[in-house]
């Protein structure tokens, strides 16, 4: 079909704006597989404003996430007179965009158009049972401005995770500091797998989380918590101090009161992470935008 059966995501060319469109795009394409998904890039001001007084054609939907795609999706909205789905709390007013979907820990108005997420949308897919392993992940983030990193405390969590037995599998981010997995690796845990972010490519993560039975993130990387939530796996998170009170601080507070993960401070206590079952907001953010925004007989044909 033409473009009366594509989904534009507009990127802003940060890989994690990107993951939350395309977790809604794709989680929509699964309802309706004739849908195309088409990656553009954010406008620049003066293309976003030349856009406002011209008629393009009209996609099913226009997606997009971050600051930097929001004048874009106003013009585009104009332009092609398609409805306008925007992730996370816009810089913008509310109203000007068809649907907001924000996440709760931003505590965003009540109105029409807004719907409250559990976390950021992402596009991990769970498995079924038999494809699950029973080694467990370890996702290592590092200094961020909601809480204060602590590279030798968390790598005595780790040794003592590891060390209670089964088989582990660890992977890094970018702001993982130079020193950690030297580090690391100095303690010899055999049972333990290293595989350092540069040594995965974009598909690595979203294929071998879903495989582990439990996950352990630090929690400055609060994006990849609810990405093991969603991907299937007991949650745990490894303990560090709160530089100040925030969203960021809250969600995770809120996790933690609603057993939805396990701290490493609860684990040595005896308790351990089970799995939310059936918990996919990419999913259920997708009925909610097909039943409010996508015409039936133009999206379904």
């Amino acid at each position: 079909m033409g473009t009366e059966a594509e989904i534009w995501v507009i990127s802003d060319g940060k890989p994690g704006h990107l993951n939350q469109s395309l977790g809604l795009a794709e989680a929509l394409r699964t309802r309706h597989p004739h849908l195309t998904i088409v990656k553009k890039p954010s406008l620049g001001w003066w293309a976003a404003l030349c856009c406002l007084f011209k008629r393009l054609a009209k996609p099913v939907l226009i997606i997009g996430a971050g600051h930097g795609t929001h004048l874009s999706l106003i013009a585009l909205r104009r332009a092609t007179r398609a409805p306008v789905v925007v992730m996370m709390t816009p810089s913008l007013p509310l109203a000007w965009f068809d649907l907001c979907l924000i996440p709760a820990h931003d505590e965003p108005v009540k109105q029409d158009n807004v719907v409250e997420t559990r976390g950021a949308i992402n596009r991990m897919v769970g498995v079924s049972p038999h494809e699950k392993r029973r080694h467990g992940m370890i996702l290592v983030g590092g200094p961020s401005e909601h809480f204060h990193w602590h590279s030798q405390g968390v790598l005595a969590q780790i040794n003592g995770l590891v060390s209670a037995g089964g088989e582990w599998w660890l992977t890094t981010s970018r702001r993982t500091p130079d020193d950690f997995l030297p580090a690391l690796r100095r303690r010899g845990l055999s049972n333990l797998t290293i595989v350092p972010f540069e040594d995965t490519g974009p598909e690595w993560l979203g294929t071998e989380l879903p495989r582990a039975g439990q996950c352990w993130v630090t929690p400055d990387s609060v994006s990849m918590v609810y990405e093991a939530m969603t991907a299937g796996c007991a949650v745990g998170v490894f303990d560090l101090k709160a530089k100040k009170p925030g969203r960021v601080v809250r969600g995770m507070q809120e996790l933690q009161d609603g057993s939805r993960v396990v701290t490493f401070s609860q684990w040595q206590q005896g308790v351990r992470p089970v799995p939310m079952v059936g918990f996919n907001e990419a999913e259920r953010c997708a009925d909610i935008v097909a039943d409010r925004l996508l015409d039936s007989e133009e999206a379904v044909a």
